[in-house]
């Protein structure tokens, strides 16, 4: 085997040439720079839009801790490329976002809401044409911290609880709010909806679905739902889907009963049998009745999975609410695909690495959070327009790239910079495969 020679180029070579793609999304489709800077006139020092995209530049490579602004390789490029003046030290970075933190964040949350309605991204419909809205809350992990708002979670571990909401099959972000480990998933549920319904209409054209887990079974929710579709009649509709109806305190032998005369059964092994149904049920909310459609799942077990008959049959009870008119089967479906938000909530906390979130303070966890969001969404687009082509590099097929993914292929590509007196070059080696799809992205992004 040859040994190889170590030596320093004089080239400028950097490792992550994917942060332009980052700095002409934020550039073209939203306002962040000039909204930041008028929020807290500044006589000197460094522009609050510098320090903030420094940061995002940051999260947009999978790194949320303040001390990595100081492994920047190239200044050049990193000014060049996030369109700034100059790159905040970990002092004044750490400093800025906790002293404006309150400020920063509502037009962080403008900016991620701009994006995605200026850029009007793909959205795949469900089977009953309808766009997903999904929300849930998702524990954060902050064990052995003593960060301000860190408390137990329902998961039994010190963190916070804060809950997301999602848009469309490819899982676009329409907000993440920070909360504490103790607070419950309901409380403030129904206002976040209520912003993510207005939001979600200006991106997507169809009926929504809203989806939420037993945690948010509370009639306020469907409330909101209908006070939504009443005040905006000339948009498409907004149904819901709701689980889980708590059959803890029902009469399981009453339900079997009801099944008996309306349920379709079917029997999927001997032993074994599952009737679905649907009851109209009234629900009362601040004076009003409202009439809800409560689609039932009863299974009747007289031999378990072992072949071992029961001396007392097994039953279970399931219940899903909801406002669809199709069929039983088709809800239960539909509330099966929400599952796919868990693994959202999995690439903000293992691809950007944010789970364990940098700051002692909870307002600058909460504006971490935020320009998290932003650079999310902008790793989503990038990844779906430019790893699902024909000119994306090869890999299995799929319907949406993860976040992780997006990183491996566009944002860290190694690249040498050249700078000429008019142009600045980024300049791939000759075997690189991502030299297309980075192209592609690039041009639909800065020339629209």
């Amino acid at each position: 085997m040859k040994r190889f020679i170590i030596e320093q180029s004089s080239a400028d070579i950097i490792s992550h040439s994917g942060l332009s793609l980052i700095g002409q999304a934020i550039k073209q489709y939203t306002h962040l720079s000039g909204q930041l800077d008028a929020s807290v006139p500044m006589r000197h020092g460094i522009k609050h839009s510098d320090v903030i995209k420094s940061y995002l530049a940051l999260l947009s490579i999978g790194k949320n801790d303040f001390e990595a602004i100081n492994g920047i390789e190239s200044e050049f490029y990193f000014t060049s490329a996030m369109d700034i003046d100059e790159i905040p030290g970990e002092a004044t970075l750490r400093q800025r976002m906790d002293k404006h933190a309150i400020s920063f964040l509502p037009i962080v949350e403008k900016a991620s809401r701009d994006f995605l309605s200026n850029i009007q991204p793909a959205l795949r419909p469900l089977s009953t044409g309808h766009i997903p809205v999904d929300a849930d809350v998702t524990p954060m992990d902050n064990s052995g911290s003593h960060k301000e708002g860190v408390s137990r979670t329902y998961k039994g571990h010190d963190g916070y609880a804060p809950m997301a909401v999602y848009l469309g099959q490819e899982g676009y972000c329409l907000g993440f709010e920070l909360r504490e480990g103790k607070q419950h998933c309901q409380k403030d549920t129904p206002a976040l909806l209520a912003r993510a319904l207005r939001d979600a209409q200006k991106i997507a054209a169809q009926p929504l679905l809203l989806r939420l887990d037993g945690g948010n079974d509370a009639i306020e929710n469907i409330e909101v739902v209908l006070a939504h579709n009443e005040a905006h009649e000339d948009l498409p509709v907004v149904d819901f889907l709701i689980n889980k109806w708590n059959p803890r305190r029902q009469d399981k032998a009453d339900w079997l009963a009801i099944a008996e005369q309306k349920g379709k059964w079917i029997y999927s092994r001997e032993g074994k049998r599952v009737a679905l149904f649907s009851v109209q049920t009234a629900r009362h909310w601040k004076g009003h009745n409202y009439s809800v459609r409560r689609v039932i799942r009863i299974i009747e077990r007289t031999i378990d999975k072992h072949g071992q008959r029961l001396l007392v049959p097994e039953i279970d009870l399931e219940g899903w609410w909801t406002s669809l008119d199709v069929s039983e089967e088709d809800v239960i479906q539909l509330y099966a695909d929400h599952g796919a938000s868990e693994q959202f909530h999995s690439e903000f906390k293992t691809d950007m690495d944010i789970e364990r979130l940098p700051s002692g303070k909870f307002a600058t966890n909460a504006l971490v959070l935020g320009l998290s969001v932003l650079a999310y969404n902008i790793l989503r687009w990038i990844g779906q327009n430019g790893l699902l082509g024909s000119k994306s590099p090869k890999r299995s097929k799929a319907q949406r790239r993860r976040i992780r993914t997006v990183m491996q292929e566009l944002m860290y590509v190694a690249a040498r910079i050249i700078k000429t007196a008019r142009t600045i070059k980024i300049s791939f080696g000759r075997g690189c495969r991502s030299l297309q799809a980075f192209d592609a992205v690039y041009r639909k992004l800065a020339y629209g």
